[in-house]
């Protein structure tokens, strides 16, 4: 809190209260809805006292800020170079500064700034879709300026006008009018020159049928929107939903409107158990019962299930019974709680307690131990997933040393074995326990149907006509626009950089987030911003260079990417790495941590023999608390 309201509380227009924010508890301030806003204000501003401190600047030094800047032209985009009375000046913000070059430079960008604007406005044009003889005289004038100054300065993409003009917004726009081979060498002038490459989007503003309304609302809400339909289409929601029956769905935990490749994937085991829950109260519910009755997995019988020993799905009691049956463990041991198996979920480790109990155990010691190493301990590590290894220790230059008994761990790796053969042949020989860890691994792995997405509704604004997505593009777009998250698991070749450029620019369009943001390999950065405007040349997009994540200019640029009005931004793996959490994400991130080790700690504390465990887990959270302090 401010510590001027601080001092005053009575000065806050609301009240105080802490409330769940994205990185924790955190103070916000409520309305007070017992009189009027206005009068609250009005009567805290008459409270308020204070004094206007003026300073008298030398005339000389005021005459000479004045001259270093400007108030920011607002037809200038932020970050971008423009010419006024002839200078060179950039906008930061609020205000346009000079640019301190040589006259060289100075020219150069000139020129590039003649380019840029007159490519924006080629873009506008065939965006408010001007007349194909105006179009054809913007492209002459653009042509004439880039001949004139490639003539005179070289390509655009060359290393001299990178470092001339890299800080403009627009600079990676200038970049994709050049096509470029793979050495850079230039091929010839893009299709901006001589076609229209952008398509204004064509609104609908009415269709005939229930299906035509549903693909438009998830072309242009990402979602079943009932009342745009019925804009469209003049029908009412339950005339609607009747013609699309089977193909939306009403989910009864939500009340929302899905698409029966959304409705019907994902755990339908689930999702069947809770319809047929409320179908018996709502018999509307019944075609939800009824078409995920049909998507159902086939259940999997035993000889098609491959349990593991250590397989954390698998109850400590199994593994104890496994010792009951196989080792012959006494009763008695498990009746007094001396022998036994015990799991932690929040560490995934098993522990056998008492693994020195049965000692008299032949079966234990020969059979399926050895006389360094009984059956318990290589069980244990057989359901942590270790191989068990005998050491011995040795006296070398006055200190003990471990050194690994070769011969031993052979001997003890061929009873693990045995024992997970032994525990592969038992899991399933009993009917009734065969029956109950079936149905339980087709519960758990075994009921979840995939999403098959289907794309073929979009229709791209903005996108340059001469590009067509394939139709397996099309269907990854939805999958990012209506999947939580997205795996685009396509071979090399496959478009997977038109297919993450379509996505973001349609997420942007859809309201669904901001601007996106690609991390890339360093090499690639400049290749992904040509790509990207290759497909959307009207696109707004942020390309960071080695230059821009010095220390000198990191903030800075960061700045820029928090503060700009872009569709994309694109940077390398390495700087990424080097923008760092803020500070509230990481205390939230290790307070979390602390919960989970603590967790962890009560859990070690109750497991007999896990003393090394305990230690290691309070190291952990005294390192943690360490650094959240710091």
């Amino acid at each position: 809190m401010n510590a001027y309201f601080a001092e005053h509380p009575e000065q806050i227009v609301g009240k105080m209260e802490m409330v769940s924010g994205p990185y924790g508890m955190e103070s916000t301030c409520r309305a007070d809805d017992s009189r009027p806003f206005e009068e609250q204000l009005a009567k805290a501003l008459q409270n308020i006292t204070g004094q206007i401190d003026t300073i008298d600047l030398d005339e000389e030094l005021a005459d000479d800020m004045s001259r270093q800047s400007i108030p920011a032209d607002p037809f200038v985009k932020n970050f971008s170079y423009t010419v006024v009375d002839n200078e060179v000046y950039y906008r930061e913000n609020s205000v346009m500064k000079p640019v301190e070059v040589s006259d060289t430079a100075k020219e150069r960008i000139k020129g590039m700034v003649a380019i840029r604007n007159c490519t924006q406005e080629l873009i506008d044009m065939q965006l408010e879709e001007y007349s194909d003889v105006t179009i054809k005289e913007k492209q002459a004038e653009l042509n004439s300026l880039y001949d004139n100054f490639s003539k005179k300065y070289g390509l655009i993409n060359s290393q001299t006008n990178k470092r001339a003009f890299n800080q403009d917004s627009s600079y990676c726009l200038l970049c994709s009018l050049e096509k470029l081979d793979d050495e850079g060498n230039f091929k010839g002038k893009a299709d901006m020159f001589t076609k229209r490459t952008i398509k204004r989007a064509e609104v609908v503003t009415s269709v005939d049928t229930a299906s035509e309304a549903l693909a438009v609302s998830l072309a242009e809400k990402a979602k079943i929107d009932l009342d745009f339909m019925g804009e469209l289409t003049g029908k009412d929601k339950d005339t609607l939903t009747e013609e699309l029956r089977g193909v939306i769905f009403q989910n009864p935990l939500t009340d929302v409107w899905e698409t029966a490749d959304q409705y019907l994937s994902g755990n339908v085991r689930e999702k069947l158990a809770i319809a047929a829950t409320y179908a018996e109260n709502h018999p509307e519910y019944a075609p939800n019962v009824q078409a995920l009755t049909q998507v159902q997995p086939r259940e999997l019988d035993a000889s098609e299930i491959e349990v593991r020993i250590g397989a954390t799905w698998i109850e400590p009691k199994y593994i104890n019974d496994f010792m009951r049956d196989i080792f012959q463990t006494p009763e008695h041991l498990f009746r007094r709680d001396t022998i036994g198996v015990q799991f932690s979920g929040v560490t995934g480790e098993w522990n056998v307690k008492g693994k020195n109990a049965d000692y008299g155990n032949t079966l234990v010691n020969m059979t399926y131990g050895t006389s360094r190493v009984n059956a318990y301990k290589i069980l244990e590590d057989s359901l942590n997933l270790k191989d068990t290894r005998v050491y011995d220790t040795i006296e070398e230059d006055g200190k003990e040393k471990r050194v690994l008994n070769k011969k031993e761990t052979m001997i003890a790796s061929q009873k693990q074995e045995a024992i997970r053969e032994a525990f592969k042949d038992w899991v399933f020989r009993d009917p009734e326990r065969r029956q109950t860890l079936v149905a339980k691994y087709n519960e758990l792995f075994n009921s979840t149907r995939p999403r098959e997405y289907d794309g073929s509704h979009l229709k791209f604004p903005g996108m340059t006509p001469d590009i067509e997505l394939k139709p397996h593009q099309k269907n990854a777009v939805a999958h990012v626009l209506y999947g939580d998250n997205t795996l685009l698991a396509h071979c090399v070749g496959a478009g997977k950089t038109f297919e993450m450029t379509a996505a973001a620019m349609e997420s942007k369009r859809l309201g669904l987030c901001q601007k996106s943001l690609f991390v890339v390999p360093n090499h690639l950065t400049e290749q992904w911003a040509s790509d990207f405007l290759r497909l959307y040349p009207g696109a707004n997009i942020l390309a960071a260079t080695k230059k821009d994540f010095e220390p000198a200019n990191r903030k800075k640029f960061c700045s820029r990417i928090a503060t700009g009005d872009y569709d994309a931004v694109i940077i390398g793996h390495s700087q990424f790495e080097k923008i760092p959490l803020s500070q509230e994400r990481q205390a939230a991130t290790i307070e979390r941590q602390i919960d989970e080790i603590e967790l962890a700690i009560e859990q070690a504390k109750k497991i007999t023999g896990s003393v090394i465990l305990l230690s290691r887990w309070k190291n952990q959270g005294k390192h943690c608390r360490c650094v959240l302090i710091s």
